[in-house]
């Protein structure tokens, strides 16, 4: 199981490897050829020395115009001691495999991002014997995905898009969008993705939205309660369903700064009607007002169904 931002970060290359080919053309104009296969390959580069080294996720890809071996490093903070091992990684990988070694960088802060960028010379100033470049995925070159239509279109990339921007109000609408698109997937896929994702959030507020949105949205994984809602007539069910939409729309407001009168927020408590409740909570994500979230609703919020 993925338990940190830090393994979140690398790991969704081993979740979907084509990623990583995408991630090279689309996001660094690298013309990287297409992939005959792509392989995990094992982290541990620890030698007969009693020195243990591990690359993060390390991958073997295949193509028509040679073999490559991608190191791929989760990187949170500046760490002069990591320029290092990469440059050690890297030749100690071409010795053992005989494949050309290329080193990505991933992170979440567009500080380290620019560190790790720079690249790694060893030697004398005019004339180093050792230089080492680093390829850097962060939140100045990955994409913000807030489109729903756009996640659906590579929920991967998306996945790795809210992980490197999942900070600050604009995360809600990210993860809005990324909760739609987990919906096309097999509920297998989509769990896994969504546990990645959790793992990968490193602010506080944006970790409550995303497992709000997991509890609301639930249900495309099992319709068990919401089933039992419709056939049954269990009031209490669809009454906790409407309890949980609506502090989850108030919630995503207050943490936007957009702000509801009192009479609105009540509007928001007394709504019972699940369907009218779903589309709120979709649009708490991208509206700039009270009336953007309302839109052309009637002002009857009755009990309208389930």
């Amino acid at each position: 199981m993925v338990s940190s931002s830090h393994e979140a970060l690398h790991r969704i290359f081993q979740k979907d490897a084509g990623l990583l080919v995408r991630s090279l053309q689309r996001l660094l104009h690298i013309p990287f050829p297409e992939p005959r296969e792509i392989v995990a390959l094992d982290v541990d580069l620890t030698e007969i020395e009693p020195i243990e080294r591990r690359c993060d996720t390390l991958l073997r890809v295949e193509t028509d115009d040679g073999n490559f071996l991608f190191v791929i490093e989760s990187q949170g903070r500046k760490d002069e001691a990591k320029r290092g091992s990469w440059a050690y990684y890297l030749s100690y990988l071409y010795e053992k495999y005989h494949c050309e070694p290329v080193l990505i960088v991933v992170t979440q802060s567009a500080a380290t991002a620019r560190w790790a960028a720079k690249p790694i010379q060893f030697g004398l100033p005019d004339w180093p014997s050792l230089t080492v470049r680093p390829l850097v995925l962060g939140p100045e070159n990955v994409p913000v995905i807030a489109d729903r239509h756009e996640a659906e279109r590579d929920v991967p990339l998306a996945v790795f898009s809210a992980i490197a921007h999942g900070r600050g109000p604009g995360a809600a609408a990210i993860l809005g969008a990324l909760a739609e698109a987990l919906k096309t997937l097999d509920p297998e896929a989509a769990g896994s993705f969504a546990q990645l994702t959790r793992s990968g959030l490193v602010d506080p507020r944006a970790k409550e939205i995303w497992e709000e949105l997991m509890t609301v949205t639930k249900y495309f994984f099992d319709h068990r309660f919401a089933e039992e809602a419709r056939e049954e007539g269990r009031e209490e069910v669809r009454a906790l369903l409407a309890e949980e939409r609506a502090k989850s729309i108030l919630r995503t407001l207050d943490w936007r700064g957009i702000e509801l009168s009192p009479e609105d927020q009540e509007r928001v408590r007394s709504c019972v009607d699940l369907d009218r409740l779903a589309v709120w909570l979709d649009r708490s994500y991208e509206v700039s007002d009270a009336t953007g979230l309302f839109g052309d609703d009637g002002g009857d919020d009755g009990d309208g169904g389930a």
